[in-house]
């Protein structure tokens, strides 16, 4: 699933075509993954993009109504597992799986392009949209380090899953949790409240530069993942544990292992990154 860097590269992407082109029509596929159909055939036509930006994994299209109508909408779109939102010239092949094609003014056609349709994309008013994103936790890259600490404190649920609680932050996953708590040296088992200040000081430390790296190299292409010009991200080539069962540390050469926690794959270097023990607590008193 694209998690925040691959999303925010989408947007980065977006926003320097999208700003104050004008849809003119909207052609639909397959719509299970959409909330209104009628509301998107109906009322993005004639609107005029004005603002393209990431909320989590989600990215929000503010839109500027037609002349017709008096209501400023949001397009909200989620690239679910392997979804894809690209810009291409009208003349283009349009590839399989393609369930949405936004026309624009300028002969490009932005399209939604998604095999497994997981993804979720829906026309919202301003209150509804924060109805939605108002459930959502802070962003990893905006959270100051005594933040942190401060939401970490007293959570007794295991790092790994409280770092994939999009209710606890917003954009992180599986992929690039995985290398935040490689680089911090914290198994994904050991209990938010069992992280003493400095560990939980290396792991916001480790969550940021993974991120922002990762973000530089556009993303990682590990499976349907590409761009807004369709280009695959390079930060795969980075994965320090990820999907790397069997293969040596690049720290310490111990082979990584994997473990299911929180019911999704964890890719550990179990030197580097010690399990937990009953009573025990991680770093320095």
């Amino acid at each position: 699933m694209p998690e925040l860097p691959e999303v925010e590269t989408v947007v980065r992407g977006l926003r320097a075509v999208l700003p104050g082109r004008r849809i003119l029509s909207v052609h639909l596929g397959k719509t299970d993954f959409i909330d209104d159909t009628s509301a998107l055939a109906d009322c993005l036509p004639g609107c005029r993009i004005v603002e393209v930006r990431r909320h989590g994994k989600f990215i929000v299209l503010r839109l500027e109504p037609a002349a017709s109508r008096r209501d400023a909408a949001v397009l909200l779109v989620h690239l679910g597992m392997t979804g894809r939102l690209v810009t291409q010239r009208a003349q283009e092949p349009v590839a399989p799986h393609t369930h949405v094609i936004f026309a624009l003014d300028d002969g490009r056609e932005l399209r939604y392009t998604d095999p497994r349709r997981f993804g979720r994309m829906a026309v919202m008013r301003e209150p509804e949209l924060h109805a939605v994103l108002s459930t959502l936790g802070a962003d990893p890259l905006d959270v100051t380090e005594e933040e942190f600490q401060q939401m970490l404190s007293g959570r007794r649920a295991m790092v790994k899953a409280l770092l994939l609680d999009q209710r606890f932050l917003r954009g992180m996953g599986n992929i690039y949790t995985d290398e935040s708590l490689w680089r911090a040296k914290i198994h994904p088992a050991w209990s938010a409240a069992s992280l003493r200040r400095d560990a939980a000081k290396r792991l916001h430390a480790a969550m940021r530069f993974i991120l922002n790296a990762a973000i530089r190299l556009g993303g990682s292409s590990v499976s349907d993942y590409v761009n807004a010009s369709g280009a695959r991200g390079l930060f795969q080539i980075r994965h320090r544990v990820y999907d790397r069962v069997g293969k040596g540390c690049f720290r310490c050469g111990t082979r990584i292992r994997r473990v299911i926690v929180a019911g999704r794959s964890s890719y550990f270097c179990p030197r580097c990154q010690p399990p937990p023990r009953r009573g025990r607590r991680i770093g320095r008193r």
